[in-house]
């Protein structure tokens, strides 16, 4: 039943804020009872397909799901499995590099504009962890949909709480954050002049020089279990 309400919001070229057919008239043309409608709505509202406004003039409003449903599903599925957060820093040696190529021929003007801002004020602010915390996590989310492929940039999106460690403890100390903004600067460099082979080898040494330092630093850490309780 949901699906057929979401092939019908695609099929209607449905936009965000649009009103769906309130319940009577939706009862008569799905032909269902009225919980299985009710039922497949609270599920749709539930991933973010649509908001349920209550009182006269509600019902039913097309909404965009993001990547926090994603995320919420994603961190749960690896709790239960009791995967370590080493499983991330894998992901990202495997995924990142080659994001890094994909931005290199893809990118355009405005998102070539936020990699440049984000290494920028990494660089200006490099003594505060907030901003660079916030940068660090710009810069690769960018990266992340500037390649094009909008399951990178979700996945990033979706994972981009805990992608530093920070919420299971990772520090980085003032010459660590040193580290990362010159390896930002040559990441940023080879995409910009459109070098898809130093862009990825620099992303692929980046996410390297990480896993070394918290295998060093944090090796605990890396065998943690993610849980949903520690993600914001």
């Amino acid at each position: 039943m949901a699906q057929r309400i979401v092939n019908e919001i695609s099929r209607q070229g449905r936009q965000v804020g649009d009103r769906l057919s309130p319940e009577r008239v939706m009862l008569e043309e799905y032909q269902v009872g009225r919980g299985t409608l009710r039922e497949s709505l609270r599920f749709l509202e539930l991933q973010g397909v649509i908001s349920l406004k209550p009182g006269p003039g509600g019902g039913p409003i097309v909404e965009k799901p993001d990547a926090s449903h994603l995320a919420t599903s994603l961190i749960l599925l690896l709790q239960f499995e009791q995967a370590p957060f080493r499983s991330i820093l894998e992901t990202r040696a495997a995924l990142e590099p080659l994001m890094a190529r994909l931005a290199s021929q893809r990118i355009d003007a405005e998102r070539l504009r936020q990699l440049e801002e984000s290494v920028q004020k990494m660089g200006e602010h490099i003594a505060d962890q907030g901003v660079f915390l916030e940068t660090n996590k710009s810069f690769h989310d960018v990266i992340a949909w500037a390649s094009g492929n909008t399951v990178f940039g979700f996945l990033v999106d979706a994972l981009l709480d805990i992608l530093d460690g920070t919420v299971l403890g990772v520090d980085y100390p003032e010459h660590r954050r040193g580290t990362v903004l010159k390896r930002h600067r040559s990441i940023y460099d080879a995409i910009a002049a459109s070098d898809g082979d130093v862009a990825e080898e620099s992303m692929r040494e980046h996410i390297a020089e990480m896993t070394r330092y918290l295998e060093k630093k944090f090796a605990s850490t890396m065998d943690a279990s993610i849980t949903w309780s520690v993600v914001r």
